[in-house]
């Protein structure tokens, strides 16, 4: 298991949530649950979780879906302040510059997209831009981010994914050089989430990724899509299911050895319609399932 991520000059608080997922793995796995990004419904999901289990979850996932920027730094920085794990995600509009989840399945020339001096290049960098922004306000107020852009890429119903493996390895790591060297953001772990099926082809390389996952909505704890993640990496990376719908088993995955290291539930329909009351108050109340209650005293004063 690598030890180091791997932005050399990553920040204290991303060293140390990345060493606290390295302490947990085959220990525990942590509940995470994604908020419903719609205007009026934020915390919705947390506040049922509460209701029928007694527990929040460990990590809270958002999006800068819409180009939410100041509100997923608001409540990201109340997570935090919470004591919880910040994971972000973002449904990108087909640039230059459409917005929502519609736009971020539409296609655009990424060839164009990716050569310097083209005026379509050049709106995606400011698109990219303001995403960093906000994110340098987190690394302002000393938050660590499990940084999950790009997601479900070799699925192909999203705008980066449609140009194929070779494109879209470039657009990662067009991404990962402008945030980490241009930007000098230090606080984020990248997170590289493939489709259940995890195609070969899409991988930008370990100078560029920290933790990799895969994602399904079927019930079960997923064995196959755990070990061809192995196959592909070994036991180089940590791993994740980094979308979910049914939560897998604690026991299940206790009897087959399967270490990831977190669960995401999507919102609304997937956290309370996939999952009965009586299953998310029992797996968020298991001994292996690390709740917001169970994790380490890190939040800092702003």
């Amino acid at each position: 298991m690598r030890k180091t991520l791997s932005n050399p000059n990553a920040t204290p608080e991303a060293v140390g949530l990345y060493d606290y997922l390295r302490s947990l793995e085959g220990k525990g796995i942590l509940a995470g649950q994604q908020e419903c990004p719609t205007p009026g419904r934020f915390g919705g999901e947390m506040r049922y979780l509460r209701a029928v289990s007694g527990k929040l979850p460990a990590i809270r996932g958002l999006d800068f879906i819409h180009n939410d920027f100041d509100g997923v730094v608001r409540r990201s920085r109340a997570w935090h302040k919470m004591g919880g794990i910040v994971s972000i995600c973002w449904h990108w509009g087909t640039p230059p510059d459409s917005v929502g989840y519609p736009s971020s399945q539409g296609q655009i020339d990424l060839e164009e997209a990716l050569t310097p001096g083209t005026a379509l290049h050049e709106a995606m960098l400011e698109r990219m831009d303001e995403a960093a922004q906000a994110l340098k306000r987190l690394q302002h107020s000393k938050i660590p981010v499990l940084w999950r852009p790009l997601h479900e890429f070799d699925g192909g119903w999203f705008w980066w994914g449609k140009g194929g493996g070779d494109a879209f390895i470039r657009l990662w790591r067009l991404m990962y050089e402008r945030y980490t060297h241009y930007h000098g953001l230090n606080n984020l772990i990248w997170i590289l989430g493939y489709c259940g099926e995890i195609k070969e082809g899409w991988y930008p390389g370990d100078d560029c990724v920290d933790i990799v996952g895969a994602d399904t909505y079927t019930e079960g704890a997923h064995v196959a899509m755990y070990h061809r993640l192995e196959q592909f990496f070994g036991d180089r990376f940590l791993r994740t299911y980094h979308e979910c719908g049914p939560i897998p088993e604690p026991e299940e995955l206790l009897e087959k050895d399967l270490r990831w290291s977190w669960f995401l539930t999507w919102h609304h329909y997937h956290i309370r319609h996939q999952n009965t009351r009586e299953k998310v108050a029992r797996i968020y109340n298991h001994p292996y399932v690390i709740t917001l209650d169970k994790l380490p005293c890190w939040a800092q004063e702003e």
